[in-house]
């Protein structure tokens, strides 16, 4: 079978994800920590949380679920969507410590406590794999919204610092990723609308502006008047 055409390399633009890969990591996940709180082996819930670990702090190479990903799967079935990576990870890390209390809960004796951080991360999991719903993504997401612009600059944005934001006239701002594939949607969907000018800032080029507004997901996009005060967040 041909090798599917990437978009991102998987291992060096590790600021998206192909939404597949994410699932298909709970999914591992899940199923480990079903067989764990089926078979009362809590060594299965230690280990997967070590692997997550090892991820996380290493990178995508040492991801064991990651490399049969995207060395097996994706070059024959294609991309799937790129999404931010940041909600997944941090899904990732949310499985990596309750996964782990889990095992230590069983071996000091909590056994039903172990069972049940256990059981609530393969139902967790598996939902995200089957469904795409991921809580801990959701809960990254949530965090987001609720931060919207950092307090710093809370609620506008200087027009002398974008291109295309003049001062004169109300605009969509939207903080995107050349890879995302959310992001050249809502760009399509806002130009197509034509009621107000699109200034758009890539994350990748201009680091300092997403860092100087807080920016903790893309697509970001807000609606601001002329003189750059923040009238409505429109994502995430």
């Amino acid at each position: 079978m041909a090798t599917a055409r990437r978009t991102a390399d998987p291992y060096r633009d590790t600021d998206v994800i192909d939404s597949r890969a994410a699932r298909s990591s709970q999914g591992v996940t899940g199923t480990v920590a079903l067989l764990g709180t089926v078979l009362a082996w809590p060594l299965a819930w230690a280990l997967m949380s070590a692997q997550l670990l090892v991820g996380l702090t290493l990178g995508r190479r040492y991801c064991l679920p990651c490399l049969a990903y995207f060395e097996l799967v994706q070059p024959r079935f294609g991309e799937g969507p790129l999404e931010d990576s940041r909600p997944p990870r941090l899904a990732n890390a949310i499985g990596t410590v309750v996964l782990a209390a889990a095992a230590i809960a069983w071996w000091l004796g909590a056994g039903v406590v172990g069972v049940a951080l256990g059981g609530l991360v393969a139902a967790l999991a598996l939902l995200s794999a089957s469904t795409g719903l991921c809580v801990g993504c959701e809960i990254y997401r949530l965090g987001a919204r609720l931060r919207g612009i950092s307090p710093r600059h809370h609620g506008r944005i200087e027009p002398a610092d974008l291109v295309g934001l003049d001062g004169h006239r109300e605009a969509y701002v939207e903080f995107t990723h050349p890879l995302c594939a959310e992001c050249r949607e809502w760009e399509r969907r806002l130009r197509d609308a034509g009621d107000r000018p699109l200034v758009t800032v890539d994350v990748r080029e201009r680091p300092e502006l997403a860092r100087k507004y807080g920016i903790a997901i893309v697509p970001t996009v807000v609606a601001v008047s002329a003189d750059g005060t923040v009238l409505d967040r429109l994502a995430p």
